[in-house]
């Protein structure tokens, strides 16, 4: 694979995480260095695993996941996204300040951006292609674009305000739903 298809693909494998982080950049208060390291390191490096796995289970698995791996991914971004407008509506008094950077939401989140990494990386080792430099720049380029996405999310969220919540949470499940509706024959 050349440079140019290696990025090119990267950058598209890095989309979901992108829109994800913009999301994420418009629910965290306030947005910190922190908040941003965390969120671009763990998708980075679950986007840098995850074609790495599917290089290493092969040609066996790959017929089990693309039956069901769109579904795996939508359940986890209606999960989050759900959980998200439910904090939203709470109300200001009982409202928690929410965190997509921590715990479940982020492992969630991390895992149902990379999943199509993982058809990728059993693609690759179909083809007999090494693994070792894609999965580095799928990392690094997913990692980059979630700073980009979180930055962007923030000052979006600074002009339009706390509300911007409950339409992150719609935008999560129409992800999952529309990853679901690429997939359908």
């Amino acid at each position: 694979m050349g440079w140019l298809s290696l990025l090119a693909l990267a950058f598209a494998l890095a989309m979901d995480a992108f829109t994800v982080a913009i999301v994420a950049g418009l629910s965290a208060h306030p947005l910190t260095g922190r908040h941003v390291f965390r969120l671009s390191f763990h998708f980075g490096l679950f986007q840098a695993l995850m074609p790495t796995l599917g290089w290493a289970a092969g040609t066996a698995v790959s017929r089990y996941l693309s039956a069901f791996g769109h579904w795996v991914a939508f359940a986890l971004l209606a999960l989050v996204g759900t959980r998200m407008i439910v904090e939203a509506s709470r109300g200001p008094s009982t409202r928690r300040a929410s965190d997509p950077t921590s715990g479940w939401s982020l492992v969630l989140l991390s895992i149902a951006t990379s999943i199509d990494a993982l058809a990728v990386g059993i693609s690759l080792g179909l083809l007999g292609s090494g693994i070792a430099v894609p999965a580095v720049v799928i990392g690094v380029v997913a990692a980059g674009m979630t700073v980009v996405g979180m930055v962007l999310g923030r000052q979006v969220g600074t002009i339009w305000g706390e509300r911007v919540e409950v339409a992150g949470g719609v935008i999560l499940i129409a992800i999952g739903v529309q990853i679901v509706a690429t997939h359908m024959p």
